[in-house]
């Protein structure tokens, strides 16, 4: 018989010669449409070659592959030479025509050959809109799903295994594996952010646990006992990762609020080695920055408790982290350490500033250069000193009125 194609445009039309016996055997669409009884009618009406005509095809060139595959004997072997979305292509079509070697071959290759990651979702689409038997698309799905895998997922599964990835990188032993798996942990949470993955209680609970691990080893240190003292800069870091990840899904408070309240290791601070403290600092400068992007909402009190604890263990280390901490962002830190101080009332701000002014004058690139921060303290102490004059007044409020000055 004579099969023609046409696309849906109409733009690409094929005819072929094709065998009426293998189409009818293979498909339960063309059994029907190529029935004794068509070909009966075919015969009395003309002499040439009966002909069946396929409109609006989706892909022409996918639809003439799907019959020829009809012909092979090795269905699998052949699809072999065609890639994912080939392959998805010729499972629709199969599905449509009721092709069903071509439906099974086509999901062996799924369930056996790699996917790109933008081909999973057209997968799990197709085979979702296709709606197979279950049997039949739940070893190419278990690929993707947990839900096919198990058949029911208790609601904490993901967290569990969250976790465990979280506890096994913050307990690694190969430093340059952890760094690398830092990142990637972190990116995966950070995609996902918005799912019910991990708990804000289970990520507090392993901070909690490398904080008191941390405080340990530091008040040993501020006693000379530095048998473990690569302990403190291994839980910093593994602070500095975890605080970089609750700022990401702003929940940070609470630990700014902790951190702030260790004034027993700020007190030991000059007693430890600076090689051996200083990358305590740069959590301190994580909160800088998350406060001064906005991103760590915290009360004044816990605000002022941090600088009042920890500004100057941070100045006392700031040359150490410049010069030993790698891709360290200075003017990020700098910036950070400006916006965090100006959040606080004016006369707080003056107090800092003023000994900021006298300790940058004295220790130049070993302290922090927050001369903008400074410069917007002056502005508004100048102003404020100077009268309504300088910087008029646009708006009064008071208890249950407001009124223009």
């Amino acid at each position: 018989i004579r099969l023609t194609l046409t696309s849906k445009d109409g733009a690409i039309g094929v005819s072929m010669n094709v065998h009426r016996e293998i189409l009818a055997a293979h498909s339960q669409f063309f059994a029907s449409k190529l029935s004794d009884q068509w070909m009966k009618q075919q015969q009395r009406s003309a002499a040439a070659p009966p002909t069946v005509e396929i409109a609006d095809c989706d892909d022409v060139e996918v639809y003439v592959e799907t019959l020829r595959l009809m012909y092979c004997e090795d269905l699998r072997r052949r699809l072999m030479k065609d890639d994912v979305s080939r392959v998805l292509g010729i499972l629709k079509v199969s599905a449509a025509i009721g092709f069903d070697a071509g439906v099974l071959s086509c999901l062996e290759y799924l369930e056996a050959a790699p996917w790109a990651e933008d081909e999973e979702e057209k997968v799990a689409s197709l085979l979702s809109n296709l709606r197979f038997d279950g049997a039949a698309t739940g070893e190419v799905l278990k690929r993707v799903s947990m839900e096919v895998s198990k058949g029911v997922v208790a609601g904490n599964d993901n967290e569990e295994v969250l976790l465990k990835l979280l506890h096994v990188v913050l307990e690694g032993k190969d430093e340059k594996a952890r760094r690398d798996m830092k990142g990637l942990v972190a990116k995966m949470l950070r995609e996902n952010s918005s799912q019910s993955d991990i708990r804000k209680e289970s990520l507090y609970a392993a901070c909690d646990g490398c904080l008191q691990s941390l405080r340990e080893h530091f008040l040993l240190a501020a006693e000379s006992e530095l048998k473990d003292v690569a302990q403190i800069a291994r839980q910093a870091n593994n602070l500095h990762w975890l605080l970089d990840i609750l700022i990401d899904r702003q929940i940070a408070e609470d630990f700014l609020t902790s951190w702030a309240s260790q004034s027993d290791m700020s007190d030991a601070h000059p007693k430890v080695p600076v090689v051996h403290r200083f990358e305590v600092s740069i959590v301190t400068a994580r909160l800088f920055v998350g406060i001064g992007k906005g991103r760590l909402l915290a009360s004044k009190d816990a605000r002022c408790l941090l600088l009042q604890t920890w500004l100057e263990p941070f100045y006392n280390d700031f040359g150490w982290m410049r010069r030993a901490s790698k891709g360290l962002d200075r003017h990020l830190i700098e910036d950070g350490l400006s916006n965090t101080i100006l959040t606080l009332p004016l006369a707080w701000q003056q107090e800092i500033m003023l000994a900021w002014f006298d300790r940058f004058l004295n220790s130049g690139e070993d302290c922090p250069n927050i001369q903008r921060g400074f410069e917007v303290w002056w502005r508004r102490a100048f102003w404020r000193r100077n009268g309504d004059q300088q910087q008029p007044r646009l708006l009064q409020l008071t208890a249950g009125t407001a009124e223009n000055s």
